[in-house]
């Protein structure tokens, strides 16, 4: 792949019409990314702080899909030592720096957002103005075989440089008062955090737009111009041909068919799940919580219902809980079968929720790789194409390290960590047969965690 080296022309600034969004016929860009979600976000803010001229295109709008649905989790305490960990660990470190730059309002493009929260009563200096928060996780195990599986687990993952805190049933219910006694015990993972997905987007790519990014919103892509070679030189859209060097597909559920607009066979399937949402409450629950069987589902190949405790509070007072997983294609039932089962759930972890009114449900569907891994890097069969997809329900915590990857990639620097595990050309992708959606999702419908 050629590199692209850093831009040192001047970007024009003639006024465009509004309906493009930033775009106007004929004007080409050194790098298309298509998808304004979290990883689309992300990348769009690596490329133009590398210099680039970078135009992001969404059939919809800013975290209109999976980014919008979920939760925001920023995991470690989810992951297996390995490939996805060490991309989890370098994210974090990630999150971290923009979370402090923000803060201190050193953020280009988003100076008038820090004024006006210095001027709200409620916030202050330190507010990254994303909800980021070091909320905290803790992992419970209520019989004697899943605390020794979840204990095992905490080593290996203390060993590749996480946090992994291991706390009996008294220090579990001191982190978590309203805790079941019911416990044989748990792991206290401090560096989970958590962010509001939707805000974090439109935060970075307000950077990318400071750095010279062009933002197309309601434009489906439609196909790609090619030279005599196969190689990418455009993305064609109803408004128009956008000329380009390089197009990253960061669109998410609909990266599979963005990459079979190039001829590309790429296995990205939808994975549903529901959260259910509580009443506003008093203070109850601190931080994140989850049983032992999450992470075993999290990493299960199994196509039918899953269901596994996750709860939360939010800043507004409600709990969300959690967690389902089916591959049922996009079906968008909502299952009052599952609601129940996962109050019921809930209920067993937290007593005081008996009697609680659950006010909303919702359902969405996450963007799922065969082998559990993100698709990121260059395709080998279509030069000028390059994949950000496939994070499944982790793509909120890992979309910054995913971004500076292909940056680096792009433009020709070596990658932070060894990108191989997540080529798009690996054999766990190539021999995947994938069936047809029941509906059409060129950027996807909405995913949770």
């Amino acid at each position: 792949m050629r590199p692209l080296k850093r831009s040192t022309g001047a970007r024009s600034s003639f006024p465009v019409p509004s309906h493009f969004g930033g775009w106007a016929p004929g004007r080409g860009a050194d790098v298309v990314v298509v998808g304004a979600g979290i990883i689309g976000a992300a990348c769009a803010d690596e490329l133009a702080a590398a210099g680039l001229d970078t135009v992001v295109v969404d059939r919809t709008g800013i975290g209109a899909g999976t980014t919008g649905a979920g939760e925001g989790n920023i995991l470690v305490s989810d992951k297996e030592p390995g490939p996805e960990l060490a991309l989890a660990l370098l994210s974090r470190a990630l999150w971290q720096r923009f979370g402090a730059e923000l803060a201190a309002g050193s953020v280009p493009g988003t100076e008038s957002l820090h004024r006006r929260r210095l001027g709200d009563p409620s916030t202050g200096p330190g507010d990254s103005g994303i909800a980021l928060e070091a909320k905290g996780g803790l992992v419970v195990a209520t019989g004697a075989d899943g605390l020794a599986g979840l204990h095992q687990l905490a080593a290996s993952q203390r060993a590749a440089g996480v946090v992994a805190e291991p706390v009996g049933p008294d220090r579990a219910r001191a982190l978590e008062p309203q805790l079941t006694p019911d416990l044989a015990g748990g792991v206290h993972y401090p560096q989970d955090m958590q962010v509001q997905p939707v805000l974090a987007a439109a935060t970075l790519l307000r950077r990318a737009r400071a750095n010279g990014a062009r933002l197309v919103t309601g434009r489906p892509v439609t196909g790609f111009g090619r030279d005599r070679t196969g190689r990418i030189t455009s993305v064609r859209t109803p408004a128009g041909a956008i000329a380009t060097r390089y197009v990253v597909n960061a669109a998410g559920l609909g990266a599979r068919e963005v990459a079979a607009l190039a001829g590309v066979h790429l296995p990205i399937q939808p994975r549903r799940g529901f959260i259910l949402v509580t009443e506003p409450l008093p203070p109850m629950i601190r931080g994140k919580v989850y049983d032992a069987a999450y992470v075993a589902d999290v990493a299960s190949d199994d196509r039918t219902l899953q269901t596994s405790t996750v709860v939360e509070a939010t800043d507004g007072g409600t709990i969300l809980i959690g967690a389902s997983r089916e591959r049922v294609g996009l079906d968008p039932a909502l299952r009052v079968d599952v609601l129940a089962r996962l109050a019921r759930q809930a209920i067993r972890l937290f007593p005081a929720l008996t009697g609680v009114r659950a006010i909303r449900a919702y359902r969405g569907f996450r963007p799922y790789s065969p082998d559990h891994l993100p698709v990121i890097g260059a395709d080998p069969d279509v030069a000028g194409l390059l994949h950000a997809a496939g994070h499944e329900g982790a793509g909120i915590g890992l979309a910054p390290a995913t971004g500076l990857l292909i940056r680096q990639m792009v433009t020709g620097v070596t990658p932070e960590l060894d990108p191989a595990p997540f080529r798009p050309g690996r054999p766990a992708l190539r021999r995947v047969a994938v069936p047809a959606p029941t509906r059409a999702a060129p950027n996807g419908p909405g995913g949770v965690r």
